[in-house]
């Protein structure tokens, strides 16, 4: 046979054996249900390998730009992202809202098509998450929601790394969140239903999540048997606990409301060393970071032998590499 029939043949032979992985189908993650179970399990194991043994020799992420649009600023999102992207091979970009045309009248949805043309995939932390649908109406490049006021799918990746890092059984384990029912909650409620960890969530009646949200965890734990249950007792829902979160009780962009809030949260909501004794003896703190020390948790329990702050905010470039290698080569190994 020619050689050049040859070299023809042994490239689709290459294309088909790679189908699966190294040419991904064009997705967003914009919220925790744009993954199926098994596909969150396989992305966090792998970002589990990663971390123990090291990234992929291979540079997944070689020939790939990713860049980051910012209307909310953060430390552990935008430097997390970038470092998951060298570690990969890739390259990366910063571009705060203010940096855009928006305020010129060009519209979200034409600044994600435009973007779409120069780069690979566009990580966006935004207030609205209306936002988010309109930068992944581009229908080229991946979007990844970095942080919305509805969902944090990548803190929840993160979460449930932490998860399982603690945890011989994690479908055996039983998380605790006490506070806000928050776009934090929200995709934690949602990935501990899609990972079968059971989950209970308590808040003030008045700061539950969205029942639509609710309603989202509670179909998908159906098939993979968690538990969410939602409570307004914080006792209730620490008891027995492996795992206890929290997150701030005002979020950026609520400064307005602070007092209100804290009115609403404080005493009862607070983790403390009197709340953390209901949990297991070998229970771990959670939590997202940055912290309100004295509001939602108390410095002796966030900074104590319990907490897990810091594996859970490095877990961060660990699950959005892993996320990244997904989205882009459809890899994770």
């Amino acid at each position: 046979m020619p050689s050049h029939l040859l070299i023809a043949l042994s490239f689709q032979v290459k294309i088909k054996l790679c189908s699966d992985e190294g040419v991904a189908k064009m997705r967003h993650f914009l919220e925790v249900g744009d993954l199926k179970p098994k596909e969150i399990d396989a992305i966090v194991s792998a970002a589990l390998r990663w971390r123990k043994s090291g990234y992929p020799r291979t540079r997944p992420l070689r020939d790939k730009t990713v860049v980051l649009v910012f209307q909310k600023p953060s430390t552990r999102t935008r430097v997390s992202f970038q470092a998951a992207v060298a570690k990969l091979g890739g390259e990366s970009m910063y571009l705060g809202w203010s940096e855009l045309q928006l305020g010129r009248g060009e519209s979200v949805e034409d600044t994600g098509k435009v973007l779409a043309r120069y780069v690979d995939c566009i990580v966006a932390r935004v207030f609205g998450h209306g936002d988010l649908v309109e930068l992944a109406k581009n229908g080229r490049i991946p979007v990844i929601n970095a942080l919305s006021d509805r969902h944090h799918p990548c803190q929840a990746l993160a979460d449930l790394m932490t998860i399982y890092m603690y945890s011989k059984k994690p479908y055996q384990s039983k998380v605790a969140f006490v506070g806000d029912g928050n776009n934090v909650c929200v995709s934690l409620m949602q990935v501990c239903a899609a990972a079968g960890v059971d989950i209970t969530v308590a808040t003030p009646p008045s700061h539950r999540p969205p029942e639509e949200e609710v309603k989202k965890a509670l179909k998908v734990a159906e098939e993979t048997g968690a538990s969410v249950i939602l409570t307004d007792d914080p006792r209730e829902a620490v008891r027995n606990a492996d795992f206890v979160y929290t997150d701030v009780f005002v979020s950026m962009g609520q400064e307005a409301e602070r007092n209100r809030k804290l009115a609403d949260f404080l005493p009862t909501y607070q983790v403390n060393a009197s709340l953390m004794s209901h949990a297991k003896p070998t229970a771990k703190f959670m939590h997202c970071m940055p912290m309100h020390l004295g509001e939602e948790v108390t410095p002796e329990v966030a900074y104590g032998p319990q907490s897990v702050i810091y594996d859970q905010a490095e877990n961060r470039m660990h699950t959005e590499a892993s996320l990244l290698a997904y989205l882009l080569r459809g890899m994770v190994k």
